[in-house]
């Protein structure tokens, strides 16, 4: 029987412990399924609010899902700590647009549009003649894709050569994605990309509101951090200003999002990025068989060099 005197770093392996002390500088976790990184930034931020390091309040937690952000309050509340705001970056940056704007701008912040595809089309067909569903939905895939990467119309043909959106010349997709800004502007809107790209204009533009957000907003962790895009990025800087209180967690291998503009090259180049950055990588597998782990390692041995795969704790079957 395991004695434990500690209920927030007792229950870590030794990796685990180090991304809940190490505390002084921004911190990089490279860790795989299975390998209890939500447990890891969940107990690093308990033992940071219990030895007077974060403030709950002043702390952010950002995710890319809702039902995410649900599960780190939930494992944050079992250990204690309630006031800790864990949510997506969209709903973090919507929720301060919609605070800041009439301040900043003088008026409410747009509504958020709820489905582009009838815009959208109105600009296909506007500009192309054609609304076709299909060609449509290629659009509104390629709008998403210009926005995450800080693409606008204007430079868009010259940025995005190589790129297809339904056999279009990318001198047309920028007309209609210029159409298309133009119909949202009129009907007063904004879209679900659109947030992001407000939230950092509210900062860049007001910088008596970045001081605020700073000051509200002092400690953050980022899960799944591999699907970053640069437009994220971009704002996760603006919050942070000349601060490194950051640590990052992701997986290479799991990147799921570059369609939309997402790319793990920030997750590989955070320790030269942030100055003084620590990496810790988790390889403890506590979720699969010794023979899934095996399969695994084998399968990303052909992928990608290096990484050192995954491995099974001891007493883990």
């Amino acid at each position: 029987m395991v004695l434990v005197t500690d209920p927030i770093l007792d229950a870590l392996d030794p990796e685990q412990r180090l991304v809940a002390t190490l505390l002084e500088q921004p911190l990089v976790v490279l860790a795989g399924a299975g390998t209890g990184k939500t447990r890891a930034i969940t107990h690093r931020v308990a033992h940071a609010v219990r030895e007077g390091r974060y403030a709950p309040t002043a702390t952010l937690a950002v995710t890319f899902t809702t039902r995410a952000a649900g599960e780190l309050k939930s494992r944050l509340a079992g250990l204690g700590v309630r006031r800790v705001s864990a949510r997506t970056i969209h709903a973090a940056a919507l929720s301060q647009c919609r605070y800041f704007w009439p301040t900043a701008y003088g008026s409410d912040f747009p509504v958020l549009l709820d489905n582009p595809f009838p815009l959208v089309g109105r600009a296909a067909n506007r500009v192309l003649g054609n609304a076709d569903t299909n060609l449509v939905r290629d659009l509104i895939g390629e709008i998403g894709w210009a926005k995450s990467s800080n693409v606008p119309p204007s430079r868009y043909a010259q940025l995005a050569r190589g790129r297809t959106v339904a056999g279009v010349e990318p001198e047309r997709v920028a007309h209609v994605m210029e159409a298309y800004e133009k119909h949202k502007t009129s009907s007063g809107v904004v879209d679900f990309n659109d947030i992001l790209l407000c939230a950092a204009a509210l900062l860049v533009e007001h910088p008596a509101v970045a001081e605020q957000i700073r000051d509200a907003y002092r400690h953050f962790v980022v899960d799944e951090y591999q699907d970053v895009s640069p437009l994220q990025q971009r704002l996760l800087d603006l919050w942070l200003g000349r601060r490194r209180q950051l640590c990052v967690v992701g997986d290479v291998s799991q990147t799921i999002y570059s369609f939309t503009g997402a790319t793990p090259a920030f997750l590989t180049g955070f320790a030269t990025r942030y100055e003084g950055a620590r990496t810790v990588r988790l390889s403890r597998d506590y979720r699969s068989t010794p023979q899934v782990v095996s399969l695994a390692n084998r399968v990303l041995s052909r992928s990608r060099r290096g990484g050192g795969g995954l491995h099974l704790p001891a007493g883990a079957v």
